[in-house]
């Protein structure tokens, strides 16, 4: 079950924090089948289909947020997760949608194995599903791009990414 975000810690500080910029800790998790193909999710708040993630409670790892984030937006349960990229900065300033903006700090997690039925559609999205790297959806989001070429960087060499 999902918190509202006005009760989440970063809609808490968000609301005592006024227009000032926040950092934001957050996980973003890869998930593949059997067949290679990757999970996306299709955005409730602006329409964009995207991997799994979300921002980090208070008490909560970064790790136990990834898993929370996939099983809040698709039903699954990651069951084992290994980080393999850290994406920081000051290119990393952006302003949403609602004009909050955030340096965002963001982990993102290869889900090395899970279990469940898939929900195509939660609290937070409109649809869900696996495909193959060749036909994904629009639009888009570009982390969705970045995360899996970085991926596949740390497949290959065995080298967490730092960005």
């Amino acid at each position: 079950m999902s918190i509202s975000w006005a009760d989440s810690y970063v809609g808490q500080l968000r609301a005592l924090a006024g227009d000032r910029t926040l950092m934001f800790v957050g996980a973003r998790a890869v998930v593949r089948d059997s067949a290679g193909r990757v999970l996306l999710i299709r955005r409730s708040d602006n329409g964009q289909w995207a991997l799994p993630a979300g921002a980090m409670e208070l008490g909560e790892s970064i790790a136990d947020c990834a898993v929370r984030e996939v099983r809040e937006e698709t039903g699954l349960r990651a069951l084992r997760v290994g980080a393999f990229a850290l994406y920081t900065g000051p290119d990393r300033i952006t302003t949403n949608m609602y004009g909050h903006t955030y340096q965002v700090f963001t982990v993102a997690f290869r889900v090395e194995d899970w279990d469940g039925e898939l929900v195509r559609a939660t609290d937070e999205t409109t649809d869900a599903g696996f495909f193959h790297r060749d036909r994904f959806p629009a639009p888009l989001s570009a982390s969705v791009t970045e995360t899996l070429a970085d991926l596949d960087v740390f497949e290959q060499a065995n080298r967490m990414i730092l960005k």
